[in-house]
């Protein structure tokens, strides 16, 4: 028998507890939080995506809408389901002066031929990732604003002037 086999017993014990369990939690966080940011990031577009193909709502409901009966399935899911965080989608048009681009407005009705803006931005913001933070008396981390935006394509409307939401 060693006689300094206790002594190695509780370096481990101290250098385990001290340095290797908090070093595996943060590597466990920090993986948690690149997962929910691609997930937020593929939800912006899939998002913009769907907003460039269906029709020009005044109130975007139908992106909205969509957006919150398909959230991802991740951490924090009910945040975008129950507007914790928020969902905002602009539509612009190409100003024929300048070529820039401006918001969309349109008089001849919601969901037509007539009305088919030249852009789409959606923006996912105010998430707040709580993951481990109450736990460890924390405040939620505040991720950046996310934003993706698209030219339209077919904004929901067919060669014959059928459109659908």
């Amino acid at each position: 028998m060693r006689p300094n086999g206790g002594q190695a017993t509780v370096e481990f014990a101290l250098l385990y507890g001290a340095v290797i369990l908090p070093m595996i939690f943060g590597i466990i966080f920090v993986a948690e939080i690149f997962w929910v940011w691609h997930s937020v990031v593929d939800f912006t577009r899939e998002g913009a995506r769907y907003a460039a193909t269906h029709c020009w709502q005044a109130d975007a409901g139908n992106v909205t809408g969509y957006m919150q009966n398909n959230a991802p399935r991740m951490i924090d899911r009910d945040q975008f389901q129950q507007g914790g965080a928020q969902i905002a989608v602009q539509y612009f048009m190409r100003d024929p002066e300048s070529g820039g681009l401006t918001d969309f407005g349109c008089e001849g009705g919601e969901c037509s031929v007539n009305c088919v803006p030249d852009a789409v931005t959606v923006t996912v913001s105010n998430y707040e990732f709580r993951r481990f933070m109450s736990f460890l008396g924390l405040p939620p981390v505040l991720m950046p604003e996310f934003r993706a935006s698209l030219p339209m394509e077919s904004a929901g409307c067919d060669e014959a002037g059928n459109c659908l939401p």
